[in-house]
C-alpha cells in the first residue's frame, strides 16, 4: 500500500468514533428538539391543536408569512440572476465591491438590518417626514417587514449562481450570439437551462429564510397582532402568554415547512449532481 493511501486509511475505532459522534450530536441538537417540538404541539389532543392553527391571529400571521415570502423570494431571485449574471459574465471597476456587499447580510445583524429601516423610514428617520406628509407607511406595516426580509434573504440566489456561472464561463453564449440570436434568447436558451437547478435551490434557500426571519422582522413590524405579526412572531406571543400548546402547535407549522425546504433542498442538490456529471 502506497503512502497516500495508507494515510487515508483510519483505524476503524477513529471512524466509529467520529459517525457515532456526528450522528449522536445530530439526534441530540436537531432530531430530539424537533420530536419536542410536535409532542408537546399535540400533547393536550387534536382539537387543541386544531384550534390554535386555525384561530384568527394564527391564520393571519400565516398568511402574513406566506405573502412577505411570495413577495421578497421573486425579487431576491431577479437580483440573483442579474448580479450572477453581471458578475460572472463581465469585467467591470466595483466587482469586488459588489461581491462585498451581496456578503453584507451575512456578517450584519438582523437586528442591525431592521434597525437600519426605522431610521430611514421611521416617524424620526431620514425619509419619515416626507413619507408622513404623502401618507406613506414603510415601518409598522407589510412593506417594511417585505424590505427587511429582503435585505437578510438577497445573497442566497445569488451566491448560489455567481460559481456556477464563472466555472460555465461564455462560451455557449458567445456561440448563440455568433449564430444570430438576441441577448434575451441566449438567456431563456442557453444561460437559464444551464443554472436552473442552482437557481431552484438559491430559491429554496431564500423561502425558508424569509418564512423563518425572526430579528429583522421583529424590529419593523410593531407586533401588531392580527395584523404585523408573522407565524414566528406569532409563537413568540402565545409562549410569553403560557399558551406553550398554542405556541408548539404554531411551531410546528414552522418545523413542517422545514422538512419539506429539506425534502426539496435534497432533491434539487441531486439534480445539481446529475446536471454537473452531464457537463
Amino acid at each position: 500500500m502506497s503512502a497516500p493511501s495508507r494515510s487515508t486509511q483510519d483505524p476503524a475505532w477513529t471512524r466509529v468514533l467520529l459517525i457515532s459522534g456526528a450522528v449522536g450530536f445530530l439526534v441530540l441538537f436537531l432530531f430530539v428538539p424537533l420530536t419536542l417540538v410536535f409532542a408537546e404541539a399535540f400533547r393536550k389532543g387534536i382539537k387543541v391543536y386544531a384550534d390554535a392553527i386555525t384561530e384568527a391571529n394564527a391564520l393571519s400571521a400565516i398568511v402574513l408569512t406566506v405573502t412577505v415570502a411570495l413577495i421578497s423570494v421573486p425579487l431576491n431571485a431577479v437580483f440573483g440572476i442579474a448580479a450572477s449574471w453581471a458578475i460572472a459574465k463581465f469585467s467591470f471597476k466595483g466587482k469586488s465591491l459588489l461581491l462585498s456587499l451581496i456578503d453584507l447580510p451575512f456578517a450584519v445583524s438582523p437586528v442591525v438590518s431592521g434597525l437600519v429601516w426605522i431610521l430611514l423610514c421611521g416617524t424620526r428617520g431620514l425619509f419619515g417626514p416626507w413619507l408622513q406628509e404623502h401618507n406613506i407607511q414603510i415601518v409598522f406595516a407589510v412593506p417594511g417587514m417585505v424590505l427587511a426580509t429582503v435585505f437578510v434573504t438577497f445573497p442566497f440566489v445569488a451566491r448560489e449562481l455567481i460559481p456556477l456561472m464563472q466555472a460555465q464561463g461564455n462560451d455557449q453564449e458567445y456561440a448563440a450570439l455568433s449564430l444570430g440570436a438576441s441577448g434575451w434568447q441566449t438567456f431563456r436558451r442557453v444561460t437559464l437551462p444551464n443554472i436552473k437547478w442552482a437557481l431552484f435551490y438559491g430559491i429554496i434557500l431564500c423561502n425558508a429564510r424569509a418564512m423563518g426571519e425572526f430579528g429583522a422582522v421583529s424590529v419593523v413590524s410593531g407586533h401588531i397582532r392580527g395584523e404585523t405579526n408573522t407565524l414566528p412572531l406569532h409563537v413568540e406571543v402565545l409562549y410569553n402568554e403560557y399558551n406553550s400548546a398554542a405556541a408548539f402547535a404554531c411551531a410546528s407549522i414552522l418545523s413542517l415547512l422545514g422538512l419539506l425546504t429539506l425534502g426539496l433542498k435534497t432533491f434539487i442538490e441531486w439534480r445539481l449532481r446529475l446536471h454537473r456529471q452531464k457537463h
